[in-house]
């Protein structure tokens, strides 16, 4: 039994979720008890957003240092206005939206590769020069856009069955599938192969170019699905509505145990992490704090994990 505890408390993504844990505990003692179950249902149906972005940033992440895509907040944006307008309020046209959203992603994931391997700059600086001009190009197509999900998209966004939110268990079995890829497949262990030693990976025979444009299209199309949810959720496509993803698919990759040295992941830590920003946000918004203490807790949490990520004793 002790041996047990003790592999458990081995793996690091097993603190991400001790970290929500401790955050709901506080927040139900600041509420004296009151709304704890309440609390977890909302969790976890704002966690699942997040999750299916982090999955996206987790591949990308793998791939090694300095890779990141910072255009996923304007992505998003522009993606649920696609979606809205390929639906445009019709029930038939739902599978259409989703696939047009997809596309979106997929392209900008595209984009942002072509960025990076034909001019040759840091993924960093190309996906952050690519955020701003997709988020042009969906001010000038998605502002103002007034059209509703079709009531059949928002009801299933909200569904619950048996008290609990259906997208979540949904989000389950999304990120089971993309640790199936991961771990089980030829490109997935090219991903972890190349964060590990790209030289060695090449001298393998390895594709570094076409696992890389891979991930990145990856990325993006979780990126377009998640828009299309959000604003099925949120009943309208918002120009803003993927604002808090650029800092929040980062944080969660990195709490959750994957390694920002790349060639080493732990998906099961994105649910953890996730429900742990979430219900931070929760006790923070009970106390009355401001935004910008918000983001200042989530900054301060993102390097206080990478600093004991990266000690002598954790490397060990």
């Amino acid at each position: 039994m002790k041996t047990a505890v003790q592999s458990l408390f081995a793996k690091p993504w097993i603190w991400s979720f001790a970290g929500a844990i401790v955050v709901w505990l506080l927040a139900m003692g600041a509420t004296h008890g009151q709304g704890g179950g309440a609390m977890i249902t909302a969790a976890l149906s704002l966690a699942v957003f997040t999750v299916i972005v982090g999955v996206g940033q987790l591949f990308v992440i793998t791939l090694g240092p300095g890779n990141v895509d910072l255009s996923l907040p304007a992505n998003i944006g522009l993606s649920s206005a696609v979606a809205m307008t390929v639906m445009n309020g019709n029930s038939s046209a739902i599978a259409l939206g989703l696939l047009a959203a997809l596309a979106c992603g997929a392209a900008i994931g595209c984009a942002n590769h072509l960025l990076i391997w034909a001019l040759r700059i840091p993924p960093i600086i190309a996906t952050l020069s690519a955020s701003f001009i997709i988020q042009s190009i969906d001010i000038s197509y998605g502002r103002g856009l007034q059209i509703k999900p079709p009531a059949a998209f928002a009801d299933f966004t909200n569904l619950r069955i048996a008290g609990l939110p259906l997208l979540p268990l949904l989000g389950v079995l999304f990120t089971v599938a993309a640790a199936l890829l991961l771990q089980r497949t030829i490109y997935g262990r090219s991903v972890l192969a190349i964060g590990q030693n790209p030289r060695a990976a090449r001298l393998a025979g390895l594709k570094l170019g076409w696992t890389r444009f891979a991930t990145y299209v990856l990325c993006g199309a979780c990126g377009g699905l998640n828009g299309a949810l959000l604003a099925g959720y949120f009943r309208g496509a918002n120009v803003d509505i993927g604002d808090e993803y650029l800092l929040a698919s980062i944080a969660v990759v990195v709490i959750g145990g994957t390694s920002v040295a790349g060639g080493k992941s732990n998906l099961p830590g994105l649910w953890g992490a996730a429900l742990f920003l979430v219900l931070l946000l929760t006790m923070l918004n009970t106390f009355g704090a401001s935004a910008g203490v918000r983001l200042l807790m989530t900054g301060l949490i993102i390097v206080a994990v990478i600093v004991v990520a990266g000690s002598p004793k954790a490397q060990r």
